[in-house]
């Protein structure tokens, strides 16, 4: 029986230590994650590595050699140059190119822009397509572009052609909604001169001339069924072409006109 346990004795050690040899090992190893990760030991070693690859390489012909502009008309290639913040010898593998997107999406006249990389001469390509303006908002005395998304452009335009003219608060946030309905019967709305959003609830069209056109007073509901009764109207019956102050739309089986100018409720 003694014979047999030294026996196993003898066979089993080796184990044992090995065992004991990969616990130790895992301890070690552990501690060391920890300590990499608390000191970030391989982060700086890595980013050093990079940074020194980087600065290698960009004199050995991955420099940047030029920048391509593509699609811009209001945006001025000075903003874009100083979003970008780059210049000529600049690593070209080293270039976020996302980051650069993002900064160019963020000018005021750029709805999307798409950054590449272009080899042997070494290019940074930006393509860049502009917001289109729809109609200008007038509020509180100043004039704001609004582009097709009903959004306002943060920046100074002068319009350099006769456009939509929206007014009063909210507006801007319900255009699309109009714009969607009035677009279909482009003969008509070719005449929409000015759209002005009542109580933040309604709209009244002003056709042909913002001053002395004719006032289609729309309802608050089911503006698509008003809009396609006035355009029956007048093809039926030339309603926008008389000598007409305003037309009342906002009930729905009656049509309410006015021939002389005089202060009417706009709510």
């Amino acid at each position: 029986m003694v014979t047999e346990n030294k026996m196993y004795e003898n066979v089993i050690w080796p184990y044992r230590l090995l065992g004991n040899l990969l616990l130790l090992g895992g301890i070690w190893a552990l501690t060391l994650g920890v300590i990499t990760i608390r000191h970030n030991l391989v982060g700086k070693q890595i980013d050093s590595l990079i940074s020194e690859i980087y600065s290698k390489t960009a004199t050995i012909g991955w420099g940047l050699d030029d920048i391509t502009l593509e699609g811009r008309d209001k945006t001025t290639k000075e903003d874009v140059l100083r979003v970008i913040d780059l210049k000529r010898g600049d690593n070209i593998l080293e270039i976020d190119l996302r980051k650069i997107c993002d900064n160019v999406q963020a000018l005021p006249w750029v709805k999307k822009a798409v950054v590449s990389r272009r080899y042997f001469p070494n290019v940074i390509h930006i393509s860049i397509v502009e917001k289109t303006i729809k109609s200008i908002w007038q509020y509180q005395n100043e004039f704001y572009p609004i582009d097709e998304d009903g959004n306002i452009i943060e920046t100074e335009y002068v319009p350099e052609r006769n456009l939509l003219l929206i007014v009063g608060d909210g507006a801007p946030e319900h255009f699309n909604q109009l714009l969607n309905v009035v677009e279909k019967d482009s003969e008509l709305f070719s005449r929409l001169k000015a759209a002005n959003y009542i109580s933040n609830r309604r709209w009244d069209l002003i056709f042909d001339d913002i001053e002395n056109g004719v006032t289609v007073k729309m309802p608050e509901e089911d503006f698509d069924v008003a809009w396609k009764k006035l355009v029956k109207l007048d093809k039926t019956r030339g309603i926008l072409k008389r000598k007409l102050t305003f037309i009342d739309l906002r009930l729905k089986n009656k049509v309410i006109v006015r021939l002389n100018t005089s202060d009417d409720d706009t709510k």
